[in-house]
């Protein structure tokens, strides 16, 4: 039940943020939605790290400038260039760069298999299919490649977090951490954008409630869950959910944005999700010794 609620929500973060951007900037939105996460989670948990090294620091430091400033900003500057279906979908293909990530940083110890490549393969035809699926050519592909460099930045992101698993602290004083870190580094970015807060914006219900819904439900309450369902369930199966995102993100962006979804587009989502599902189902198997001890790290770090 975690695992579905914490899917349904992250699911319509993409139509929420879709619909601030009609009055916010970019960087305005990530800094407020990540400003009200990080307060509550100092209120859920306001007890600090201590006795880090500054190599904990530095990956702490990498973590929140890869899957917080980085990610965040490129998906949500890709939501201003395309529809929040195509995102949601083309962000969906991060584990692929993590795969080749972490063949990179292992030097070859984990091995790539065919079916990888075959699902790579199968995925990136359906990403084409999706960003030539209408007729505003001049657009859409801009905001599709800044989705697909957004998930290749997920997977530095990813390849962190593994490491901070590892260092044995509670959840949600790593997520604050790495909030806190990810706000810094977004600050630069407020000023070369020329950002200003004005308070009337959120006069509107609407943009309040949706900035209310992505920093204390998709962002606080929903690292929660997740961390929570991971704990339970395992890191294998809670994955599993998440390929429930994109058609979450689909049927809402039809619902709410009124998005049009042809069949064209409608194949490339199909072969996107397949083409992840084949690769991630084949690659990487892992012995039932390792499965055990990843989930002993997570169950420590959840401690």
């Amino acid at each position: 039940m975690a695992a579905i609620f914490t899917i349904l929500l992250w699911g319509t973060t993409f139509i929420s943020t879709k619909i601030l951007l009609r009055d916010f900037a970019p960087v305005e939105i990530l800094i407020i939605r990540f400003v009200m996460g990080l307060i509550a989670l100092v209120i859920a948990c306001p007890k600090p790290i201590r006795g880090t090294t500054l190599r904990q620091e530095l990956t702490f430091a990498g973590a929140g400038l890869s899957g917080i400033t980085l990610y965040y900003l490129l998906e949500n500057i890709a939501l201003t260039h395309t529809t929040a279906s195509n995102v949601s979908v083309i962000a969906s293909v991060a584990p692929f760069f993590t795969v080749l990530l972490s063949y990179a940083v292992s030097r070859g110890k984990e091995k790539l298999r065919v079916m990888y490549f075959v699902g790579f393969a199968i995925a990136m035809t359906g990403i084409c299919m999706l960003s030539f699926s209408t007729t505003k050519f001049q657009a859409e592909p801009l905001g599709d490649l800044l989705a697909l460099i957004a998930a290749a930045v997920w997977a530095f992101y990813s390849i962190l977090t593994r490491r901070i698993s590892g260092y044995g602290f509670n959840t949600i004083q790593v997520t604050r951490k790495i909030f806190a870190y990810g706000i810094l580094f977004m600050i630069p970015a407020w000023f070369l954008t020329d950002c200003h807060l004005e308070l009337s914006r959120f006069a509107d219900p609407v943009n309040l409630s949706n900035m209310l819904f992505l920093g204390l439900g998709a962002s606080a309450v929903c690292f929660a869950t997740w961390n929570f369902a991971i704990k339970h369930l395992g890191a294998v199966e809670s994955s599993v959910y998440i390929y429930a995102i994109p058609p979450i993100t689909v049927i809402a962006a039809a619902i709410v944005l009124h998005e049009q979804m042809t069949v064209f587009s409608l194949a490339g989502i199909v072969l996107t999700l397949a083409g992840l599902v084949l690769s991630e189902l084949k690659f990487g198997k892992k012995d039932t010794s390792e499965e055990k001890e990843e989930n002993n790290e997570k169950t420590e770090s959840e401690n």
